[in-house]
């Protein structure tokens, strides 16, 4: 952790200015303003240049949006594929076997781990121990790393077995897979996913060790919900546990509005900021979780309803937990009843040829996962030719950012004449990176300014 100044700053007029801070995905700034004692200013400024996903699927075929929407986020490809295949499947009336669901469901829980565990090693450790990034890490912490490592290898490999590959996958598709995952493959994750309990048994162990800051800001909680398993592939829209809609009226749950210091939106319940992922996913569906999770949930001390946005980073090692038990045990079934290629595997698929030249009843179709940092939704409307004629995106990170400036509206009053500046700005810092942004699919800056 940054050496602090002894002297605690003036909270009447406070100014900081930290630039290139790593650990962030994409550009963001933080400007807080305090004057006076008072503070004035406190926004979270998206930068990043728009990149017009929305606009590029118009015109293109509906049988070729997951393809383009993979390219959206490099950690969550596979989540905005399953997302864009369902709301494509909802468009044209299709629907999948319950084993080409099965696969679906294990495909984002290897996404799950992959970025859970990213997260909690690569992004907020170095936070927790007192260092600017994971590299220094390396050197004090070896064992530790090569396990978070090995950790992500296995989920990496979930992805490569399941869909081709983790990033962009290129074998789900609309109605099912192009081929069957290989049984050489299945039995290679199976076992890497049980020798990795191992792993996380340690790291819940290294996690209890850690302390996160103690803040607290009641907000509204969503998430999808399902009566028989905690939801992540498919389920309704809740919030805070009550309020249960159809994911397909998702825009009658929230709404998205415009600022003019952010290229993102800012999205509100009722004119009120609301929370997305795995924090959120635990106060509405902790009751849910399989055994191993609501044991290590307890053993973290993690009780829902839990108002600490800090301990979003716990709530992902639950899900990790959660999603790598419920990995092995669909992954026995498969490996007991095999997999059926008449039902999995996509029999007919429009050439190239054809595309424009087939008709279909134009329709409008909407899908929903929980991706990693919460709902994501995709909105698809069709014409005759199948061709897109409007689509409409929604990121889980939009989703918190309003709520990220309602929690440094809360914290920086707090915060101001007990701390000192280093303090603070780290303090802001974590904040952000506990929500797991991400702004874009690459690794930027955070510019957090106190003027």
């Amino acid at each position: 952790m940054t050496k602090n100044s002894p002297d605690k700053i003036n909270s009447r007029n406070v100014k900081v200015d930290v630039r290139y801070l790593t650990r962030v995905e994409g550009h963001g700034n933080i400007v807080v303003d305090v004057k006076g004692g008072r503070l004035t200013k406190c926004e979270f400024q998206v930068i990043e240049s728009p990149r017009f996903f929305e606009s590029m699927l118009v015109g293109r075929s509906i049988w070729e949006a997951q393809h383009l929407t993979s390219r959206i986020c490099g950690i969550c490809a596979c989540g905005h594929s399953l997302a864009s295949i369902k709301a494509g499947e909802d468009a044209l009336g299709i629907k999948p076997a319950d084993e080409t669901i099965m696969l679906r469901k294990l495909l984002l829980y290897t996404e799950i781990l992959d970025s859970h565990i990213l997260h909690i090693y690569f992004l907020v450790a170095p936070d927790l121990l007192g260092v600017p990034s994971v590299m220094p890490l390396i050197k004090t912490h070896r064992p530790v790393i090569e396990m978070a490592l090995r950790m992500k290898k296995m989920s990496d490999y979930g992805g490569e077995v399941l869909a081709g590959r983790h990033i962009h996958p290129i074998t789900c598709v609309i109605g099912g897979f192009t081929q069957l995952p290989s049984r050489e493959g299945l039995e290679k994750l199976y076992k890497m996913m049980c020798d990795a309990r191992a792993d996380g048994d340690e790291t819940v162990k290294i996690l209890r060790t850690f302390k996160f800051p103690e803040f607290q800001r009641p907000t509204r909680y969503m998430s999808l919900t399902n009566d028989g398993e905690y939801a992540m592939y498919d389920g309704d829209l809740v919030v805070d546990g009550k309020d249960r809609v159809s994911d397909k009226k998702y825009k009658e749950v929230f709404s998205e509005t415009i600022v003019d210091y952010s290229r993102a939106k800012i999205a509100t319940i009722g004119g009120k900021s609301y929370a997305v992922g795995a924090l959120s996913r635990f106060n509405n569906n902790g009751d849910k979780l399989n055994k191993k999770a609501k044991s290590v949930a307890k053993e973290l001390g993690l009780k829902a309803p839990c108002h600490n946005p800090y301990l979003n980073t716990l709530a992902q090692m639950v899900e990790w937990v959660h999603c790598l038990e419920e990995s092995i045990a669909l992954m026995e079934k498969i490996l007991k009843d095999g997999l059926s290629r008449e039902k999995i595997v996509v029999a007919s698929w429009p050439k190239r040829s054809e595309i424009g030249k087939i008709k279909y009843k134009p329709n409008t179709g909407i899908g929903c996962v929980e991706v990693p940092r919460g709902s994501l939704f995709h909105e698809y409307t069709i014409d005759d030719t199948g061709h897109i004629v409007y689509a409409n995106c929604v990121i889980p990170t939009n989703q918190n950012m309003g709520n990220l400036e309602d929690d440094m509206r809360k914290i920086v009053p707090e915060l101001l004449g007990r701390r000192t500046q280093e303090e603070i700005t780290l303090d802001l810092e974590m904040l952000a990176r506990s929500y797991d942004p991400c702004i874009s699919c690459s690794t930027h800056l955070l510019d957090v300014k106190f003027v």
